[in-house]
């Protein structure tokens, strides 16, 4: 570990009418191995806060915003400002530590070095399928998620492509210092504002880990309005941010995880699935295409396709 001494640890989650998994969540977190010293959250909407079920969580501080002040930058360098630990892991509400070492292993893989002895500025966790997580699904969270850890690095880029930048707020370590240095998440995000730091680091040099030995519970059974406006989000934040996105096309990874998935599918003797599968790649691609050219959309259309109608204003 290239760590000089036991870096303090803080866990910043945004929260939103939360649930039995963000209890969870908290249990989890208080059996770490490794020991978290704040657990920060950004609370939208107070009437949904269940003051009573949490004060005896040990550590947790709460503060609250409204559903209008919610963005998935801006709430989360909101978190930043309130941490004072040498390393901020950024969770989501609804992902569960799978065992009592994922605190220790984000740590670790922080501390390690790329090729070169580029520093590693984040370290995101491996997602795991939930009970009841449908076939298709399970398996795109194995394809995006595989079992052996990696350290990517500007190196990376031209085999890569835009994988390279690929990191999930959903679980992430964060290295203050590199966080503050590198001027947090981009200010107005509908999506996508890891992937935007992360280009940003990589770029000025530093190394991305992803730390397959830290694991979390999380997945979701979308529908497939749920999958096309996810992915026409996912689309508006590429076009917003080409001097990221700009020459890097992901439409090639999404034909690879298809191909993949339907091979997959007849291997495991789930042929069936294989047109639930064609419907759900193609709300995908539809919402993929219309978030890519959202500025020629009117208003009322945008707001039906879009997963975040806070985000327009």
């Amino acid at each position: 570990m290239k760590w000089k001494y036991e870096p303090k640890v803080d866990v910043l989650i945004p929260v939103y009418r939360p649930d039995r998994r963000f209890s969870r969540l908290l249990q989890m977190l208080g059996r770490q191995t490794y020991q978290v010293h704040r657990i920060i959250v950004i609370n939208t909407e107070k009437r949904y806060w269940n003051e009573k079920g949490y004060k005896d969580v040990p550590g947790l501080e709460v503060h609250h915003i409204s559903k209008q002040e919610f963005d998935h930058g801006a709430t989360r360098n909101l978190a930043a400002g309130y941490s004072r630990a040498d390393v901020m892991i950024f969770m989501t509400d609804d992902a569960v530590p799978r065992d009592r070492y994922l605190v220790e292993r984000l740590v670790e893989a922080l501390g390690k070095e790329g090729p070169d002895g580029e520093t590693i500025a984040m370290a995101y966790a491996r997602q795991l399928p939930d009970k009841g997580c449908r076939a298709i699904e399970r398996y795109t969270r194995s394809f995006n998620y595989p079992q052996e850890n990696r350290i990517k690095t500007l190196t990376d880029l031209p085999g890569l492509g835009i994988k390279t930048y690929f990191a999930s707020n959903v679980c992430c370590a964060y290295r203050k210092d590199i966080f503050e240095k590198n001027g947090g998440f981009v200010g107005r995000a509908i999506f996508n504002e890891d992937m935007v730091y992360a280009a940003g680091v990589v770029k000025a040099g530093y190394g991305i880990a992803y730390a397959a030995d830290a694991r979390v519970i999380h997945s979701h059974n979308l529908t497939l309005k749920g999958q096309f406006q996810r992915n026409f989000d996912l689309a508006v934040s590429q076009a917003d941010h080409p001097e990221v996105f700009g020459g890097l096309a992901s439409e090639g990874e999404g034909i690879r995880l298809v191909k993949d998935t339907a091979l997959w599918l007849l291997r495991t003797g789930r042929f069936w699935l294989i047109p639930m599968l064609v419907l759900s790649s193609g709300c995908k691609y539809m919402g993929y295409c219309m978030g890519k050219q959202y500025r020629k959309l009117p208003r009322p259309v945008i707001l039906r396709c879009t997963m975040n109608r806070e985000y327009w204003g």
